[in-house]
């Protein structure tokens, strides 16, 4: 059997897109915070009130792993740092996990390992 027409190629192909898609969305919102955290953006604007709410719960398992450094008025948040980096890792790695379930012909699993 081709691997192409599996009938789980398209449901595998659909569940790693809606993994990278979640990842993407939070980095991009942790990417907000750590610029408007480092640019000392007003807590009063309403963008800058709404990003700081949408992400604490995707930083607070994070923030006591550093302090957070000071400088005139910015603050260099090493923990959305962190978060960005584990959250990018975790989903590389359930998009994997998806992966790997995938259905391979016998050829394409020994030149997959001949490669190896």
């Amino acid at each position: 059997m081709n691997s192409t027409n599996s009938p789980t190629t398209k449901p595998l192909y659909r569940s790693t897109q809606i993994v990278w898609y979640l990842v993407g969305s939070i980095e991009i919102l942790l990417t907000f915070r750590f610029l408007l955290k480092l640019f000392g953006a007003n807590t009063g604007a309403g963008f800058t009130s709404f990003i700081y709410v949408a992400t604490e719960p995707f930083v607070l398992p994070f923030f006591t792993v550093f302090r957070l450094s000071r400088i005139e008025g910015s603050l260099f948040e090493w923990t959305t740092l962190l978060a960005m980096t584990v959250y990018g890792l975790v989903g590389w790695g359930i998009a994997n996990l998806f992966l790997m379930s995938k259905t391979v012909s016998t050829p394409e699993a020994a030149d997959k390992l001949n490669e190896a």
